[in-house]
């Protein structure tokens, strides 16, 4: 579905250029955007290949397990309807893990895996259940406290204190991840009155 709306706007995009008479816009924008994309791809691949290796080691070795017992509590909190030993609470602190560290894109795998977990609990198949959906604004919303792919952004374009983001990053996640499970638990709450 994205595909089709960036392939819409491109397309919205090259008809007002032609229409304007603005085809060499197009031709530079083509050449020098598609050199900078390729620029900061390799800019931003060592410091994702480094940090999905360090989460694949810490999960290899035990660290995540151990990590999940240690959210263990908090999990069962925030996903009361999870039975105790199910792997989608380990695949949900993998998740926590990786946007802890901000890395997204070493998330997606630990998030998919506890997608498919939680669905094989639910029992409407067609519909999102509510632990499903509370993983979903957790995940959404998640604390940050190491934003490695801004910072590696911001490295990239040569920011002069790169850094300097990471302490509004773990306010700002902090403040969603706090809004984000409220307003979840109120409506959930909201929910079982109207059952």
């Amino acid at each position: 579905m994205v595909g089709y709306i960036w392939a819409f706007l491109i397309g919205i995009g090259i008809i007002y250029s032609l229409l304007s008479g603005n085809i060499n816009i197009i031709n530079d924008s083509i050449l020098t955007n598609a050199t900078e994309a390729l620029d900061l791809i390799l800019n931003l691949l060592p410091t994702v290949v480094l940090w999905t290796g360090i989460l694949k080691i810490a999960e290899k070795s035990g660290l995540l397990d151990k990590f999940a017992k240690l959210l263990n509590p908090f999990l069962k909190r925030i996903f009361p309807d999870i039975p105790k030993d199910n792997k989608a609470l380990g695949y949900i602190s993998s998740n926590i893990a990786a946007n802890m560290l901000g890395l997204g894109s070493a998330a997606t795998p630990a998030g998919l895996k506890a997608m498919e977990e939680l669905q094989k609990i639910n029992k409407e198949k067609d519909t999102a259940s509510t632990p499903m959906i509370t993983f979903l604004v957790l995940n959404t919303a998640g604390v940050t406290l190491i934003p490695t792919t801004i910072l590696a952004l911001r490295v990239a374009y040569k920011s002069s204190n790169p850094s300097s983001i990471i302490v509004p990053a773990i306010i700002a996640t902090t403040c969603s991840s706090i809004a984000g499970l409220t307003l979840d638990y109120f409506i959930r709450k909201k929910q079982k009155k109207w059952r």
